[in-house]
């Protein structure tokens, strides 16, 4: 095992680049552990030395992880994790609420789990005068069409502490939401975006609040704005070859991670270009492709050098730290600002769904909600949401 991993030698190469914890930070203790177990003897010093500089507590602002990206399906892991911990937790919670019912109940634990997360970036968050250590929390999944609903519990997440970050997701009523937020001084990410409309929508979203903000004089120190790419729920989920197919063209793995890539890279030249606000957020990694026999990471690779944030959950770090032949993986300092290769670029654009994709206007606002991408990301993170609501549905049975 090499002394630095991967994503250390990425940012190592990319001014500006943040790496983001993609769990709640309350599981980092037992996932070192886990790993730490399963580790050879000679690794062991190694890992630790990593782990040590992932979230170094004593010098907040030289951890490698600067911010933290959390939603239902991560933070039900984090329960899932240490159960009879979130138990417990979850009885005094009863305890202080009594007559409390099961929804309501969910709420109050899912923001203690945020609380609870965030408190442990507050350090980071002060030391670099609130640019950094932000950590998302969610709206309500099942919420992800009700403009007001989700406004109401944004302003509920956001009061939280001071580094709490409000994941919104990129339906049409969510990109109302986000500037109403920013108009307020209040941080976004934006989550479930997967094509370039919704990414250059929430770009100008966010530019049309903080004119408002601005304007009418609001704190804007601590406010951020973030645009998440979720790469391979667009490539992957979404069913891109399944489309390819249906013109008489077949993609490999190749051809798909390349056309997620040229969605990102177009997105991050256009925010470039036109000095936004916001700054891309490259999540849903995977390993890949394999290339005359080699194993690469092309969502790391084909962006290094770039300003943005990259968040990771804790099996993709455990891969990126394992990774085999780490010497074939290089970066480059200005990868980002190579282009997709033009045949096959020329090949994906015969793709209808991928062609609507790359283009600024390819999508109105109004379709977005019946983005394939979007639907099956909303039932996960809907069906996450219930196991939390089953949980505590438990807990309330036996207080």
């Amino acid at each position: 095992m090499r002394e630095y991993n991967l994503l250390e030698k990425l940012v190592q190469v990319s001014p500006g680049m943040e790496i983001w914890w993609d769990s709640s930070p309350v599981i980092f203790s037992n996932w070192c552990q886990r790993l730490l177990t399963k580790a050879g003897d000679g690794d062991r010093d190694t890992l630790e030395g990593q782990f040590g500089r992932m979230l170094n507590c004593e010098k907040p602002d030289a951890s490698l992880f600067r911010g933290v990206t959390t939603n239902p399906s991560l933070s039900l892991q984090a329960i899932k994790d240490d159960e009879p911990y979130w138990q417990e937790v979850t009885r005094e919670l009863i305890g202080k609420n009594p007559g409390i019912d099961k929804e309501s109940l969910f709420w109050v634990l899912y923001k203690e789990v945020v609380r609870r997360g965030s408190e442990m970036f507050l350090p980071l968050f002060e030391k670099t005068n609130y640019r950094q250590g932000y950590l998302s929390g969610q709206v309500d999944p099942r919420s992800s069409f009700d403009r007001d609903a989700m406004l109401r519990q944004a302003l509920e997440i956001a009061a939280i502490n001071p580094n709490v970050m409000v994941k919104i997701p990129g339906t049409k009523e969510g990109y109302e939401v986000i500037e109403i937020l920013t108009a307020q001084g209040i941080a976004t990410n934006n989550t479930a975006s997967f094509i370039l409309p919704q990414l250059m929508d929430c770009a100008r979203s966010v530019q049309r609040g903080l004119e408002t903000a601005r304007k009418n004089k609001v704190d804007l120190s601590r406010w951020r704005s973030v645009i998440t790419h979720m790469e391979a729920r667009f490539g992957d989920l979404g069913g891109l070859r399944k489309f390819g197919e249906e013109k008489g063209i077949a993609l490999s793995e190749s051809d798909v991670r390349l056309a997620e890539l040229a969605i990102f890279k177009k997105a991050y030249r256009l925010l470039k270009e036109g000095q936004y606000s916001s700054k891309l957020l490259s999540c849903s990694l995977r390993l890949g492709p394999t290339v005359d026999g080699v194993l690469r990471i092309w969502h790391l690779e084909e962006k290094a050098g770039a300003n943005i944030v990259v968040t990771c959950p804790p099996a993709f770090i455990d891969e990126i730290i394992n990774f085999p032949k780490q010497e074939n993986i290089t970066f480059e300092k200005d990868r980002i600002d190579h282009e997709i290769p033009k045949d096959v670029l020329d090949r994906l654009l015969k793709i209808p769904y991928f062609e609507r994709a790359y283009e600024e206007d390819g999508y109105s606002r109004d379709e977005y909600n019946s983005h394939p991408s979007l639907v099956k990301t909303v039932e996960g993170f809907s069906k996450a949401t219930d196991e939390m609501i089953e949980f505590v549905g438990k807990c309330l049975g036996k207080s």
